[in-house]
């Protein structure tokens, strides 16, 4: 495993409106994220936060930049081959949670696997030890609809992680939940990275989430600046670097 999960070195995207003229999202942004940390990228609606997260998880294309995970640059590569690198090496969480509607919670989460050719047994024994680590041994069988909306995002989750992902990227992962069940989703999150060391990239408008962060960086006219970090105490404790509000 590389020493840096993921990494992003010059990022540019351009699209061309109407007129003819060039919009510049993302602005030369580099980015490297380490084993087991958690970063918060903050910033206004429309700065390009999302546009910024789909590329580092190689849902689109930068205009320019190179991204790597795990080592492998993936913004030059085919799409077959993005695809591959995206299963198994990338887990998404979205603010709505995309589950499908007609399969159980363990054959949502087994999708993944399927999809990167695990055959049916292990798939199925990854699934259920994953709901059960966030809680939901009970739901197996249940389909979305007869699920509440937090128990669909713990859904979401287990299945961002089912490939064992060496990183983890949320959107708004708790943006369509309410102030109790964000919190519950929050806390999960953290202590599954703490159990498994795994790397985070969460875009959020949550302060309390945000200050979580080992690095809470802001995405503003297409620059991504770093707003604080955390700092070891004398006792060996992270504590907050100072922080302008998020």
């Amino acid at each position: 495993m590389s020493k840096y999960p993921l990494e992003a070195a010059g990022l540019e995207k351009r699209f061309t409106v109407g007129d003819g003229s060039e919009l510049r999202i993302l602005q030369g942004v580099d980015l490297r994220i380490g084993l087991g940390e958690a970063v918060a990228i903050v910033g206004e609606s429309g700065a390009g936060k999302s546009t910024l997260l789909h590329i580092l998880g190689a849902l689109d294309r930068p205009s320019g930049g190179e991204v790597l995970v795990d080592g492998l640059e993936i913004s030059q590569r085919t799409d077959e081959e993005i695809a591959d690198i995206r299963n198994r090496g990338i887990g998404f969480v979205f603010q709505f949670h995309h589950l499908l509607r007609e399969f159980s919670a363990e054959e949502n989460v087994m999708v993944p696997c399927m999809i990167g050719g695990t055959d049916e047994v292990e798939a199925r024994r990854r699934a259920r030890a994953l709901l059960e680590r966030v809680g939901l041994g009970a739901r197996l069988s249940h389909r979305p609809w007869q699920l509440s909306g937090g128990e669909q995002q713990r859904v979401a989750v287990a299945r961002a992680l089912v490939n064992g992902p060496v990183v983890l990227l949320a959107d708004e992962p708790s943006g369509n939940l309410d102030e109790y069940t964000s919190s519950a989703l929050h806390e999960l999150l953290f202590r599954l990275r703490s159990e498994q060391g795994l790397s985070m990239v969460i875009v959020t408008h949550d302060t309390a989430l945000a200050q979580r962060a080992d690095r809470v960086l802001r995405l503003s006219d297409g620059v991504l600046t770093e707003v604080s970090e955390r700092r070891a105490t004398a006792e060996g404790h992270e504590t907050p670097g100072v922080a302008r509000e998020v």
